[in-house]
């Protein structure tokens, strides 16, 4: 079983209150291969809300909100569910700042790119789940 960003689902769940559907992984999601999860509603986040990135360890939205206590609690509730299925691996939303992997935005909401995961990838990775984005399947 793998969790996968509900974004990547047709789920408008994003930011925007939008989707960004990949046909694979909503194969994997309809043949139960998958489960969709978006860790910013689960820690109790709107759509649609402000753009947020990561910045000096605390994701901070674009009109200045410290929203770290959210996305950490989302992150927590998708862990619990992982476990709960017994998810090896995790296919997340590129660059988002709750599961980008690899690369992320540098929080200065200039679209620059630097180094490091989101808040959910960061505690997937710890409790051994492998993690990719829709970009690398």
């Amino acid at each position: 079983m793998k969790i996968v960003s509900a974004c990547l689902v047709g789920i408008n769940c994003r930011y925007d209150g939008k989707s960004k559907p990949c046909r694979e992984i909503i194969k994997m999601v309809r043949s139960g291969k998958a489960i969709p999860v978006c860790p910013e509603i689960l820690g109790g986040l709107p759509i649609p809300r402000s753009p947020a990135e990561i910045k000096d360890g605390k994701v901070m939205t674009k009109d200045g909100k410290d929203v770290t206590e959210q996305y950490l609690k989302g992150a927590n509730e998708v862990l619990k569910l992982a476990e709960l299925v017994g998810a090896k691996k995790a296919i997340l939303k590129a660059r988002s700042p709750s599961c980008g992997n690899n690369r992320i935005y540098d929080g200065t909401f200039s679209m620059r790119l630097v180094k490091g995961d989101g808040i959910l990838t960061r505690l997937l990775k710890q409790k051994g789940i492998k993690v990719i984005t829709e970009e690398e399947i």
